[in-house]
């Protein structure tokens, strides 16, 4: 994913003139989705998407910084809410791995814009057909990770930089959430954002048992 700065997730539409932004922001996501899946990422142009929405390139740049971003959209409002949330889900005394966990499930329930569900599937399509989509991704969910855990340092007064478990408890809650997507996205039917929950809490409950995890226990060493 490129470097480009985290661009804050859009707010409720305030007025005429922001829910013409909104509607614009979202037909260039309908339109870069569409089109790359027809014809490709790689071989549709950012002209092409400018065409079918009907504006310039200089107005497709003052809502997304690339082609990758416009696919990743649907995921980096919700990632972009859940950094929102850390600052403010309950913490005191409460495992830091729970805190994440509540903090990305209010997150999603707030996903409510209409077609989000379908967007985020077809964003997950793409992203496994494309390296410079994955690579985009990837370098956006390492601002996100570093952002949480300047947030749980302040909150939590975490003094020792070099401790590992608030890194590794955002890595698991990652892991779980690209699992769900994962298994989401390819399930047969209707995408639904409730469906996209069950999934990620199903995975959120196995990824905080997999410390203790030992395998089947009616199979013993060698056996299958």
């Amino acid at each position: 994913m490129s470097t480009a700065r985290l661009r804050a997730a859009p707010e409720a539409p305030a007025g005429l003139r922001e829910r013409k932004k909104q509607q614009t922001r979202d037909a260039l996501i309908d339109a870069a989705l569409r089109l790359f899946q027809e014809h490709g990422f790689a071989e549709t142009t950012l002209d092409e998407v400018c065409a079918t929405v009907e504006i310039s390139k200089r107005t497709f740049f003052r809502y997304f910084a690339s082609k990758e971003d416009a696919v990743l959209a649907p995921s980096h409002e919700l990632w972009l809410t859940f950094l929102r949330e850390v600052e403010s889900v309950p913490s005191s005394g409460r495992p830091v791995f729970a805190i994440l966990q509540d903090a990305l499930l209010t997150a999603l329930d707030k996903m409510t814009a209409s077609h989000w569900a379908e967007r985020m599937a077809a964003s997950r399509r793409l992203a496994e057909t494309s390296p410079s989509i994955t690579a985009h991704n990837l370098s956006f969910c390492d601002r996100i990770s570093d952002r949480t855990r300047q947030t749980l340092s302040t909150r939590l007064t975490l003094t020792d930089p070099e401790d590992l478990r608030p890194r590794l408890a955002q890595d698991l809650l990652v892991a779980a959430f690209q699992s769900a997507v994962e298994q989401w996205a390819k399930q047969p039917g209707e995408k639904t954002r409730p469906g996209l929950r069950a999934r990620l809490e199903s995975a959120l409950t196995a990824a905080a048992q997999v410390t203790t995890y030992s395998g089947d226990p009616t199979l013993g060493d060698g056996q299958t």
